[in-house]
């Protein structure tokens, strides 16, 4: 036992022993890297120097003793240790680059050449060394040389693209776009498996229209070359997806997926992309491609038609450029997708959008409300489709008059989500049907309490609201004007513009120079962009912006002409320089940052 605890104090004795220059060493290297940091060159160099030494020579240690020196511009002693270490080392390359800049760092830039190109010329045909040396020049920003390094290495392992992806990122630094694509595109011919990494380089390093058309160029030039080389027709794919060009980008998926056997799954992938995009031409050619050319054989059969049918409505709806015959044909769309699918909870969805498609924009609510009620009694139907469909049902009833029906259907959808989204909905409306009938205290108790929704939308509504009845309210001994506004609201809601307009004319002959005349002025051209008679709008809301910059519809005025003006009339110009005014002038609003947004894309700028 007494032997076994002999051997035990030597075996710990030896570790104590191999260990303690360990320690000193860490300590040694922490104590270089603050002197270095603070820029005690002299002193990081001492330990530097040592540390080199105990280390087996390693190159980082040396790398950093050199820095050192030559931040304290001991040229002399730089010299004499690169001398030692190459004759010691004369396969070490990478010592006649730090040659070099010596030679540079004392401005004879002929000695420093030399040392330079002697580096390059002694480079053996080994990847690593060749990768080590072009990272050298490199750090001291000497593209150039690096790009020679790399591209003589490349001679010397009988491989041109083998360095192509870093060839790539050092013209990126150069700011050489034609050359960088060009590499990365090298980079793809023998190594097709990095075109996620090349897609994610070329997307953070194209910045506009321009970069995108000189790749786009460079593809078209190699898929014509090697047509079979599917890596760069996706690639060509890619950049249409990024300039949201979904047209052309459909071309080379139909061209992909018949080549790859995809059978629609990247057809419907680019289609839900200009889908999200509101492309809804290119979303419809696309979904109906799968639906006519590929057949029911494709999984996503089923999913295009019924995606395709939601496209065309909201490329009527949202672009507010329809006829009625038009909304007859989606009309005619969804009916036929429902008799051939059936109506039943996998459906609802469709139903409830076809519902929504008479009440706003066919004016059947008779034929929208039976919709809602055979679909909000399907067996087996999702709770939240169906508390969703209550509360469009909800609407079409309060648009019909039915104020008992609306308030009934939303208190039951509030009583079913008390904490979710859907009952914050629910209670939304639930107030704003008081605001409608003028219980204008209960109606801002509600809204106060909804200030703090988790849904930005809901809070940010019931905020203005608030805000609207306080300011209104607060002034007068009366509520006889703000009852007359939220009933001419209450009108509109209802589509019945005419006695909506006749409400608001009462407002001002019978109140003038009331605090609601601007809120006035904002409801009328709201029911005029309603109508899609934008010059009416506009003329509204430059009134507003005009006579009362102050508030608290001035900068909601300027956010619809701006959209007005980019959808409707497709002025970009007055649309940027509307958005840029809300950005500058009411940099408080709620319509700041977005504005933002949309002045910097409309300014060609990629924008997430």
């Amino acid at each position: 036992m007494h032997q076994i605890s002999n051997i035990m104090r030597i075996f710990l004795l030896f570790a104590m022993l191999a260990i303690t220059p360990l320690l000193v060493s860490a300590q040694d290297s922490k104590l270089a890297q603050q002197y270095y940091q603070d820029g005690e060159f002299e002193k990081a160099a001492v330990l530097y120097e040592k540390l080199y030494v105990q280390n087996n020579k390693n190159d980082f240690y040396f790398d950093r003793y050199i820095e050192c020196m030559l931040a304290s511009q001991k040229y002399n002693e730089v010299e004499d240790a690169l001398k030692k270490e190459l004759k010691d080392d004369p396969n070490n390359i990478r010592l006649y680059v730090t040659y070099g800049n010596l030679y540079e760092r004392q401005f004879q830039e002929d000695k420093a050449n030399e040392q330079y190109e002697k580096a390059i010329k002694k480079m053996p045909a080994d990847q690593y060394q060749i990768t080590r040396l072009a990272g050298a020049f490199s750090n001291l920003t000497k593209y150039d040389l690096a790009i020679q390094t790399y591209e003589a290495g490349g001679a010397l392992l009988k491989d041109k693209e083998v360095f192509s992806f870093n060839l790539a990122e050092l013209y990126r630094r150069k700011g050489d776009v034609p050359k960088m694509v060009e590499n990365y595109l090298n980079s793809l011919t023998n190594y097709p498996e990095r075109l996620n990494t090349v897609k994610s380089q070329l997307q953070r390093n194209l910045n506009n229209q321009d970069d995108y058309a000189e790749l786009q160029a460079q593809l078209y030039d190699r898929i014509q070359k090697s047509p079979d080389a599917y890596h760069f027709t996706e690639l060509l794919q890619w950049v249409f997806i990024q300039t949201k060009d979904y047209k052309n980008a459909l071309r080379q998926a139909k061209a992909l997926d018949r080549r790859l056997s995809e059978n629609g799954a990247r057809i419907f992938q680019l289609a839900n992309t200009a889908f999200n995009d509101k492309d809804y031409d290119a979303a419809i050619a696309s979904y109906d491609f799968i639906v006519t050319d590929i057949g029911n054989t494709s999984p996503f059969y089923m999913d295009s038609k019924r995606e395709s049918l939601r496209a065309r409505r909201l490329k009527l709806v949202e672009g507010f450029s329809y006829t009625e015959p038009e909304l007859r044909v989606v009309e005619k769309a969804y009916d036929d997708f429902l008799n051939e699918v059936g109506r039943n909870r996998a459906t609802a969805g469709i139903v409830a959008e076809l519902a929504d498609l008479e009440a706003f924009y066919l004016n059947d609510l008779g034929k929208a409300i039976v919709l809602l009620n055979e679909m909000i009694a399907y067996p087996g139907i999702d709770g939240e489709t169906q508390a969703k469909g209550k509360l469009s049902l909800g609407d079409f009833y309060l648009m019909k008059d039915e104020i008992w029906e609306s308030t009934l259907l939303y208190s039951q959808v509030d009583k079913d989500f008390v904490e979710g989204l859907l009952g914050h909905e629910a209670r939304f409306r639930n107030a704003k049907l008081s605001y409608y009938s003028g219980d204008f205290q209960w109606a801002q108790s509600q809204f106060d309490v909804l200030k703090s929704s988790t849904s930005k939308l809901i809070a940010n509504d019931a905020l203005d609201l608030s805000v609207f009845i306080m300011d209104n309210l607060g002034l007068d001994t009366t509520d006889t004007a703000l009852r007359l506004y939220a009933n001419a609201d209450l009108l509109t809601f209802q589509n019945r513009f005419g006695e909506a307009f006749g409400k608001l004319d009462s407002v001002l002959t019978l109140f003038p120079k009331h605090s609601l005349d601007d809120d006035v002025l904002y409801a009328r051209a709201k029911i005029y962009a309603k109508q899609r008679k934008y010059d009416l709008a506009i003329a509204m809301y430059q009134q507003i912006v005009e006579k009362y910059p102050e508030e608290i519809r001035a900068d909601n005025s300027l956010f619809e002409m701006a959209e007005i003006y980019e959808q409707q009339f497709n002025d970009t110009a007055k649309a940027m320089e509307l958005y840029e005014k809300i950005f500058l002038d009411y940099s408080n609003s709620t319509f700041s940052i977005e504005a933002r947004k949309r002045f910097r894309r409309l300014r060609g700028y990629k924008v997430n």
